[in-house]
């Protein structure tokens, strides 16, 4: 069995009642909705960007890009803050109590994970739906740190998902009702889609990881797909190599209705497992550390 399957399984005992009383407040009741859920507070589990990624982005990329989001006349996209990072997985619950249980319920860390980010692109919460879209930068699928990567999705949704309220807000409405199967089903069981899950089994691999650059609620009408193509284009031949780094530490954080990285709370090394408040700096304990 995977290192990582045997640390989850483990961690399961001594927070089992944790997970009950989470369960008994899941609300599942906005998935068919023709609107999107109210959104009061997402909380994530990212991986921050380190510092040698993102000065290669602040310096080569992110000037021409808000240059064209201003011509497009995309004035909320080019000034929308957000901490740059890449998602593990995402929670909406309204207690603000969730960001310390995430904590509690943290399986143990994988190691450094040595990653390349790679082709810049377009995409939407789901084909057809209209908004939100997101401009993004991926990550090379292949590799031992993607190879890690991907199997730390599978155990943190299964750790951290029972710690929601219901479904995440932007996963509904119109957005679930364009949506394939696939993801109908993963946001009834987990909440979230582009998630790992195992079924039947089997580890499923819906994850996609990716550094977001640009949040849009505008719709993604025929305009906006033909230039921001050409803003990927632009892009890629600006980093054609991509660029290669090395992700450290891991992150509970609060997320905007988009998937923005407002404000960190908890950071957790990669390198030694230790955890630590990043407002007092004080250390922490996760998990069954």
């Amino acid at each position: 069995m995977n290192t990582l399957r045997q640390t989850f399984a483990a961690s399961l005992i001594g927070i089992g009642g944790l997970f009950a009383n989470a369960a008994d407040a899941m609300d599942n009741s906005a998935i068919g909705q023709p609107e999107f859920r109210e959104h009061k507070a997402t909380y994530g589990l990212v991986y921050r960007l380190p510092k040698d990624a993102t000065d290669v982005l602040d310096s080569k990329i992110y000037p021409p890009l808000r240059e064209r989001l201003l011509k497009l006349g995309l004035m909320a996209e080019a000034r929308t803050f957000n901490l740059q990072h890449v998602t593990v997985v995402h929670i909406h619950n309204a207690d603000p109590s969730t960001p310390k249980k995430m904590l509690s319920a943290l399986p143990k860390v994988p190691p450094i994970l040595k990653l390349t980010l790679k082709n810049f692109y377009n995409t939407e919460a789901s084909a057809g739906a209209g908004a939100p879209w997101w401009f993004d930068l991926g990550v090379v699928k292949s590799g031992q740190g993607f190879t890690e990567m991907m199997s730390y999705n599978t155990v943190a949704t299964a750790a951290l998902t029972p710690l929601r309220d219901g479904p995440l807000p932007r996963v509904t409405g119109p957005v679930y009702a364009k949506m394939g199967d696939a993801g109908k089903d993963l946001v009834r069981t987990v909440g979230v889609s582009g998630v790992n899950v195992t079924k039947e089994g089997k580890e499923t691999a819906s994850h996609n990881p990716h550094n977001t650059l640009v949040y849009s609620m505008t719709p993604y009408d025929a305009r906006i797909q033909a230039a921001m193509k050409e803003v990927a284009d632009e892009m890629n031949r600006i980093l054609p190599d991509g660029i290669e780094t090395q992700f450290k530490d891991i992150s509970i954080v609060e997320i905007g209705f988009m998937a923005n990285v407002l404000r960190e709370f908890y950071r957790i090394s990669l390198e030694d497992g230790k955890a630590w408040d990043v407002t007092s700096g004080q250390s922490v304990k996760f998990g069954a550390n």
